[in-house]
């Protein structure tokens, strides 16, 4: 059995590790979210909309076919949702400010 302490010391040891893979996942989610402006300003300039199902469709079956877990397919999919949901209202916002001037 563990000791409390042995269990501390993993913890903070392991909590360290969450906190740099989070930093991590931080820029590479900054990283697609200045590629994603830059399909936003393209789709602005050719009057395309923001929203596309097939798309989306597309990168669904990228990720989950690249999954290897140990997250779910749902959990995968669940994630990618609110990325993507989050990508698709920066893009209007965006596009809101550009027709409002700023």
């Amino acid at each position: 059995m563990m000791s409390p302490e042995e269990a501390a010391r993993l913890l903070d040891q392991y909590r360290i590790e969450i906190d740099s893979l989070d930093l991590r996942i931080l820029d590479i989610l900054n990283e697609r979210t200045r590629i994603v402006e830059k399909i936003g300003a393209v789709k602005r300039e050719a009057s395309l909309p923001v929203y596309e199902p097939k798309r989306e469709d597309a990168v669904y079956r990228n990720v989950l076919s690249h999954n290897q877990g140990p997250l779910s397919e749902a959990a995968v999919r669940r994630l990618f949702e609110r990325i993507i949901d989050e990508m698709r209202t920066l893009q209007r916002e965006r596009n809101q400010q550009k027709e409002n001037g700023q």
